[in-house]
């Protein structure tokens, strides 16, 4: 399989290390869709990272329908908890975890890419409420959980929400500087220093091959 995209993209580094800790081996390449976007292109028509191209050359896209796959080759080994209330918990954290890195993203591409003159304040302002709603449940979220986990575990939903917090945090740092999310910030320390985390580092490279 190849995996297709930039770990610049939370979306991209989310479905990198959750295909290492199913076990699956890939080849990573390291294109934009910006500055390779022919090169992308020539792939998948779309131009939409992460793309999973399959042994067989089928494309996907879409970094929770490539997980969804992954999962499904992986079996029996998994990142979602077997019991129905866990499960639902899991997909309640990684719809926010989602939910977060979608805003974080149309802020960056608001004030990255967007001229300076044709920003629209009152929305990026009602984006940036929508991602720390996102971050304060998140954060309770985890709050709940510390009551009666002792430590932390890695599966779905840790990986997607430490991965949006490192985005958010790296591209984003002054929106939460000064906001209260000791358990978001947390996960992420503890999650950056595992070895699935640390082969994909966020940035430009590519996925480092391990052992």
């Amino acid at each position: 399989m190849q995996l297709i995209g930039m770990l610049d993209s939370p979306y991209v580094r989310r479905v990198a290390i959750s295909l290492q800790l199913l076990a699956l081996p890939f080849e990573h390449r390291s294109l934009s869709v910006f500055r390779t976007f022919d090169q992308f292109r020539a792939i998948n028509p779309v131009v939409k990272a992460p793309t999973l191209v399959c042994d067989d050359g089928t494309v996907l896209m879409d970094s929770t329908l490539i997980l969804d796959y992954a999962e499904a080759l992986a079996a029996p080994r998994s990142l979602m908890p077997s019991g129905l209330a866990q499960r639902q918990a899991a997909l309640r954290t990684i719809g926010l975890a989602l939910a977060a890195c979608e805003k974080s993203v149309q802020l960056v591409y608001e004030r990255n890419l967007r001229p300076p003159e044709k920003q629209h304040e009152p929305w990026a302002a009602r984006v940036l409420g929508q991602m720390h709603a996102a971050l304060g449940e998140l954060e309770a979220e985890l709050a709940r959980r510390s009551q009666s986990d002792a430590a932390p575990s890695i599966g779905a939903a840790e990986v997607t929400t430490a991965v949006a917090w490192h985005f958010i945090e790296r591209m984003l740092p002054g929106t939460v500087k000064d906001a209260a999310y000791p358990r978001l910030r947390a996960l992420s320390a503890w999650a950056e220093q595992l070895p699935p985390f640390v082969a994909a580092p966020y940035g430009e490279g590519t996925v480092r091959r391990r052992g």
